[in-house]
């Protein structure tokens, strides 16, 4: 028999689940998301992405602030749902939550635990120049990312990936992985291994004062960066634009051939001097402007040597 589940959830990353286990039969007691938000030039309340499809799908959705007070859990214990899966919601699951569906609560996770556990998994990766992510299916327990594992899939990650390029390969995953997770769970089959305490690292939140570009780093550190703040918060410089700097964010670029003192234009194709070597910025954004690719930007906005960005 298909599964009474509570989901969880909150960003884009999150909707391939909630619409996978939709599509193989699994019923849907409760959607769990966070409250809409104001947003855009007249600051409406926006609703989440995984509200505005549960909206779609007529399941019920609840925005709690807190799941700490006994009728948060007398209410999530009123659902009798078998399990809970949780993606990306976005708020502490409390132990008498977890313990309130007979199944258990479970989690799919953006990194190949106990590899960046915490908050952003996907841009720590990034940033710290690793080969290889993947999604997880965890068992969650009062630890933060601790629990048993059940199954993982694996995505190589390139030079030219960002942080967006990478959830947009994982979120299909993680949704396939999390309905096989289930199926195996219905059926009484879904095994559990302990997380290694070897090579536990974690991923904190991203800090908006992380997203200053630092042109003395290595070109490789640099390019990785800048990939994986993109396209959000968005790493940034300034650059010589009029009459004085101008605060651009930098969301995609490739290594380039030159060499400089670091952050100096090399030439008139926005090839960038780094600690060592030089990357090419290949997309970019102005403030309260649309994202440009390098080559539109320049038709507006020509950017000659001798400039330096900082």
């Amino acid at each position: 028999m298909p599964l009474r589940l509570i989901f969880m959830g909150t960003p884009d990353f999150a909707v391939p689940t909630l619409l996978a286990l939709v599509g193989h039969g699994h019923e849907i007691a409760a959607v769990y998301t966070r409250a809409a938000k104001p947003a855009g030039r007249g600051m409406k309340l926006q609703p989440t992405p995984v509200e505005e499809h549960a909206a779609r799908l007529g399941l019920p959705v609840l925005t709690p602030t807190t799941l700490k007070t006994p009728e948060a859990l007398q209410l999530f214990r009123a659902h009798l749902a078998d399990a809970a899966v949780v993606v990306a919601y976005g708020m502490i699951l409390p132990q008498t939550i977890l313990d309130a569906p007979p199944l258990g609560c479970f989690n799919l996770h953006g990194s190949l635990l106990p590899r960046w556990r915490g908050a952003a998994p996907i841009n720590r990766a990034i940033m710290a120049g690793d080969a290889e992510s993947g999604v997880m299916v965890m068992k969650m327990d009062a630890g933060l990312d601790t629990g048993d594992v059940a199954m993982a899939e694996r995505v190589a990650i390139s030079d030219a990936m960002t942080a967006g390029d990478l959830r947009d390969a994982l979120a299909p995953l993680g949704a396939d992985l999390m309905v096989r997770a289930m199926g195996a769970l219905e059926r009484g089959k879904l095994q559990l291994s302990r997380q290694s305490d070897i090579g536990v690292t974690y991923a904190a939140k991203i800090d908006k004062l992380e997203a200053r570009i630092d042109w003395n780093r290595p070109a490789r550190e640099v390019l990785r960066h800048i990939h994986g703040l993109s396209p959000f918060p968005g790493p940034w410089c300034e650059m010589p634009i009029g009459d004085e700097p101008s605060r651009v964010k930098i969301l995609r670029c490739e290594f380039a051939a030159g060499k400089g003192a670091p952050g100096e234009l090399l030439d008139e194709q926005l090839v960038v001097a780094c600690g060592d070597g030089a990357i090419r910025i290949v997309e970019l954004q102005r403030a309260g402007k649309a994202l440009m690719k390098a080559e539109d930007f320049l038709r507006g906005t020509p950017l000659k040597p001798p400039a330096w960005l900082a």
